[in-house]
C-alpha cells in the first residue's frame, strides 16, 4: 500500500480530509513512492485559525526564550542532518552531500535568528521635547505564511519560518508538494526543540491551498520562492488583499571571464555552478560569458571534456557531482529546450539529453548539455531553463558582456572572474543584480547579510533571512511619552514641532 503524507497542525500528524493527492515520485527509479494530501480551503482555515490562537502567548515569551527554542532546534538539526539529508535526496534527487548543504544553509538562518533578542531591540530618546521621552519597538505580525519551492525543501522553508517564530509569529508554511517529507520532520523538529503546538503549521497542497493563503484574512504576510509568473501572482493578489509580500522569482545567472582570468579556476567554478543539483537552483549559473575569442577558446577547450565527464549517478551515490532532476515533467521540459536550442542556431558541443543510468533506466537523469555560439536573441538564453544545460555567449569586450546581465529581465546573481582589481571594483559597483560573485560562482550571502534579486527576480521591498527578515516579519510601533511634571502650556491647536 502507498504511503499517504498529510499535513503537521497543532502540533500533530494530521491525515488529509480533501480527497485530493498528489503523487510523490522517487526520482531515481520513476517510481510512486508516496501520495501528498492537498488540503482544501476548509483544511487551511482550520489550520490558521490553530495559528491565531496558539500566537499571543507565544508572542508574549520574551525574544530570548524563544531564542532558546532556536537553539535547541539547532541542536537537533545537527543531531539528524544525515537523517535528514537521506530523507530530502529521496524525494527531490539531489546526492546525499548536496542535500546536507541544503539543511546546514538553512540551520545557518536558525542560528541567526537566534540573536532575536538583540535584533529586536528598539530606540530610544531621552528628552525629545519639555519633558517628553519617544521609544520605538518591533511586534510580531501574528499569523504569517510561506510557500516554498521543491529545489530546497530544507533550507527555504528555515529561511522562512525561523525569523518569523523568532520574531513572535506563528507560521503557516505550505510546502512543494514534489518533496514534502523533509519540511514536516522540520515542524516534529521544532516541537521536539520546545515550540508550542500551532506555532509552526504544515499545509501540504496545490493552487488551492495557496488561493486560501492570499485570501485568508487571518494571515499578515506572505513570503514566496518559486518562479517568476507564480511570484507576480502570489504578489499580486497578496498585496490586493493588503498582507506584506516577499517573492522571489526565476533567474538567468551570468558568469563573465575576464581574458586574465584563472581558467582552471573558471572551468572549475563553472561545473560546480552550472550543473552542480542537477541545475535545479535558482543561483546556479546557466550563461558563460567569456572575453574574446582567444578566452572563449580557451574555455571551451578546457569545459568541454569536463561536461562529457561529469559524474552522474543515484542520489544515494555520495561520489556523484549530480543526480536526477525531480520529474519526468522537469527532464521533459529541459530536454525540450536543448531541441529549442539546435533549433535556435547554437552549438550543441555536449549532449546529455539520450543519457541513460544502469540500472536506473525510468529514472530523470540527464546528461550534462553545453552549448556554444548562444546569442542573447535565442529563447534558451531568455528563460530560465532549471537542468543541466549551460550556455556559452562569447562577448568581444568588456563592456558588451556587461551589457548582457545588465539588460536581461532576471536579476538575481551574477559572477565576474579575473585577476583585475580595478575590473571587479567596477563590475561590482554598475551591475544591475541583486548578488555579486567576485571569483566566486554562487554568490549567495551568508545568513547575516540579506538574500534577494533584482528586476523580475524579486517582488517586494525586503530581502530573506538577515536584518530584512526581522524588518518583514515585525512592524514597528513609536511611543511619544510625557508624565505630569507641573509644566502647564494650555492646549495647542496647531501640529507639534521640535520648537
Amino acid at each position: 500500500m502507498t504511503k499517504e503524507i498529510g499535513h503537521f497542525i497543532g502540533g500533530k500528524a494530521v491525515a488529509g480530509t480533501s480527497g485530493r493527492f498528489a503523487d510523490v515520485f522517487n526520482p531515481n527509479t520513476g517510481e510512486v513512492q508516496a501520495k501528498v494530501a492537498l488540503a482544501s480551503k476548509d483544511e487551511m482555515t482550520a489550520a490558521v485559525a490553530n495559528a491565531a490562537a496558539a500566537q499571543p502567548a507565544w508572542a508574549a515569551r520574551n525574544p530570548q526564550v524563544r531564542a532558546r527554542v532556536l537553539m535547541k532546534f539547532v541542536d537537533l538539526l545537527n543531531t539528524h542532518k544525515e537523517e535528514l539529508a537521506q530523507l530530502l535526496s529521496l524525494e527531490h534527487g539531489k546526492t546525499i552531500p548536496d542535500s546536507a548543504g541544503d539543511v546546514q544553509r538553512g540551520l545557518e538562518v536558525c542560528e541567526f535568528a537566534t540573536g532575536a533578542a538583540h535584533l529586536l531591540k528598539g530606540e530610544f530618546t531621552e528628552g525629545a521635547g519639555p519633558g517628553i521621552d519617544m521609544y520605538s519597538m518591533r511586534q510580531p505580525l501574528g499569523v504569517v505564511a510561506g510557500i516554498t519551492p521543491f529545489n530546497f525543501p530544507a533550507m527555504i522553508p528555515m529561511w522562512k519560518f525561523a525569523p518569523a517564530i523568532a520574531c513572535g509569529n506563528a507560521f503557516i508554511l505550505k510546502p512543494s508538494e514534489r518533496d514534502p517529507s523533509v519540511p514536516l520532520r522540520l515542524a516534529e523538529l521544532m516541537l521536539e526543540a520546545g515550540l508550542p503546538e500551532g506555532i509552526l503549521n504544515v499545509v501540504n497542497g496545490d493552487k488551492e491551498a495557496v488561493d486560501a493563503i492570499l485570501d485568508d484574512e487571518t494571515i499578515q504576510a506572505v513570503g514566496f520562492v518559486g518562479s517568476t509568473p507564480i511570484a507576480e501572482y502570489v504578489y499580486s493578489r497578496g498585496c490586493a488583499n493588503a498582507k506584506r509580500v516577499q517573492c522571489f522569482g526565476g533567474a538567468k545567472n551570468h558568469m563573465i571571464i575576464m581574458p586574465d582570468a584563472d581558467m582552471d579556476q573558471a572551468v572549475d567554478a563553472l561545473i560546480g555552478a552550472g550543473y552542480g543539483s542537477a541545475g535545479e537552483r535558482c543561483m546556479a549559473i546557466s550563461v558563460a560569458v567569456p572575453v574574446g575569442e582567444s578566452t572563449a577558446d580557451a574555455l571551451m577547450e578546457k569545459l568541454t571534456p569536463r561536461v562529457e565527464n561529469l559524474r552522474i549517478g543515484p542520489s544515494t551515490d555520495r561520489e556523484a557531482d549530480y543526480g536526477p532532476l525531480v520529474t519526468k515533467q522537469a527532464l521533459e521540459k529541459v530536454r525540450g529546450y536543448v531541441d529549442l536550442g539546435i533549433e535556435e542556431g547554437a552549438t550543441l558541443a555536449v549532449d546529455g539529453r539520450n543519457f541513460k543510468m544502469q540500472g536506473y533506466e525510468d529514472g530523470y537523469f540527464m546528461g550534462g548539455c553545453l552549448f556554444d555560439n548562444v546569442t542573447n536573441d535565442m529563447r534558451i538564453y531568455k528563460e530560465e531553463i532549471f537542468g543541466p544545460v549551460l550556455s556559452v555567449v562569447r562577448a568581444k569586450t568588456y563592456d558588451e558582456a556587461l551589457s548582457l546581465p545588465m539588460e536581461h529581465e532576471y536579476g538575481n546573481g551574477v559572477a565576474i572572474y579575473t585577476r583585475d582589481g580595478d575590473a571587479a571594483r567596477d563590475f561590482a559597483s554598475r551591475i544591475n543584480i541583486g548578488m555579486v560573485g567576485i571569483n566566486v560562482p554562487i554568490p549567495v550571502p551568508l545568513a547575516y547579510y540579506t538574500f534577494g534579486g533584482w528586476k523580475r527576480s524579486s517582488f517586494g521591498d525586503l530581502n530573506q533571512h538577515g536584518p530584512d527578515s526581522m524588518r518583514f516579519y515585525t512592524r514597528t510601533k513609536t511611543i511619544t511619552s510625557r508624565w505630569p511634571s507641573g509644566i502647564k502650556d494650555g492646549a495647542e491647536f496647531s501640529i507639534p514641532t521640535m520648537n
